[in-house]
Formats: structure tokens, C-alpha cells, sequence
């Protein structure tokens, strides 16, 4: 009868900790996620890598050229319009950027040209190397170099990109249409919440 009772115990004794380590965790967490809200009013970093845009599938056909949407795949009328949406959802949180880079890839291009936060510049470090159609190293070499040449101006610096691109600098994972505000200075990445 007492072992039922001590079991019981520390099965509530257990299930109180774990239940505070799930409220404490996120604090512990370091903010690996930051609401789009709090970000808005105290940026992390002089970077937000954006993901582009929903694109269904994989990749790119074998047939890909660079200079032809048509042979790339590209955002569709969901893609276009969660572009539309995180550009608006954007600007209702206050949120400028003094300048707006792009894959050349034209899933990337055109998610940052519907998100209308300012006139978009290709930059080829942010370009997808996801199946070997640019090298890895020498396009993250260029972003690297492009990211130590931005200005300490107190602006941040919206980058249009791919998957492998994000993961690649900031150590994060992101879906279709997902941010991360990055420090090159001191490599901190923070994810952000969109819906908050």
C-alpha cells in the first residue's frame, strides 16, 4: 500500500517538472523564435533571410536555365499569395528594410517582388546550389563577402532564398515562406513567428 502511495508521488512529482520544463523551456531556448511583433520593434541582426515563397515540389528539372522561368519551378497562385500577405503583414508591423536581395532563381525574385517592400537587386550568393547548378562553397563564399560588405547603418536587410541557403549560414531549418533574422557579427540566428 505505501509503494502504491510513493509511486503515485513521484509519478506527481514528475509530472510537475516536466510540466514546468515545458513552460521554462522557450526562455531557455535563448529566443530560437522571436514574435515577427517583437521583432518588429527591436530587429535581431542587420539580416532576415526569407525563404521564398510556396513552389510545389523539389528542386529543379533537369532542364533548368536560369535566364527561363519557364524552366525553373515557380511559385504557384498559393505562393503568390502568401507573398502578398507576408509583405502586408510586414508593413502592418512597421517593418522597413533598406534594402532587398534575391536568389536569381525566379521563385525568389518574384516573392520579393510581391512582398513590395522595396525595389529587389539579384545577388548570386543567395542562388540555390541545392543540386549542384552553381558550386556550394564559392556561393557561400560570395554571400559571406556580401554580408561583410553591408553597411552598420542601423538598417536591416531583407535576403530572398532558398532552403539549403538559410540552413547553410544560420543553422535553422525554415518551410516555404518561413524568416530568419541573422547576426553575421556574432553568427546568432533567431526564427521568426509569423503569427505572433
Amino acid at each position: 500500500m505505501l509503494s502504491n502511495h510513493l509511486t503515485g508521488i513521484w509519478r506527481w512529482v514528475l509530472g510537475l517538472i516536466a510540466a514546468a520544463f515545458l513552460l521554462v523551456s522557450p526562455a531557455l531556448a535563448g529566443q530560437d523564435v522571436i514574435a515577427l511583433s517583437a521583432y518588429a520593434k527591436a530587429p535581431v541582426g542587420k539580416i532576415l533571410f526569407l525563404r521564398h515563397a510556396l513552389a510545389p515540389g523539389n528542386g529543379d528539372p533537369a532542364h533548368f536555365t536560369l535566364a527561363d522561368c519557364s524552366s525553373q519551378r515557380n511559385l504557384d497562385a498559393v505562393g503568390r499569395r502568401q507573398s502578398a500577405q507576408l509583405g502586408e503583414l510586414f508593413r502592418q508591423h512597421g517593418l522597413v528594410f533598406e534594402r532587398v536581395y534575391s536568389s536569381q532563381w525566379c521563385r525568389c525574385r518574384e516573392t520579393a517582388r510581391l512582398l513590395d517592400m522595396g525595389p529587389v537587386l539579384d545577388l548570386p550568393g543567395l542562388n540555390s546550389f541545392y543540386q549542384g547548378i552553381v558550386p556550394r562553397d564559392a556561393t557561400l563564399a560570395a554571400l559571406r563577402k556580401a554580408m561583410a560588405s553591408l553597411p552598420d547603418d542601423g538598417g536591416v536587410t531583407l535576403m530572398v532564398t532558398h532552403y539549403v541557403t538559410i540552413s547553410a549560414i544560420t543553422n535553422r531549418g525554415v518551410a516555404s515562406g518561413e524568416a530568419v533574422a541573422f547576426d553575421p557579427v556574432t553568427g546568432r540566428a533567431v526564427k521568426l513567428d509569423l503569427k505572433r
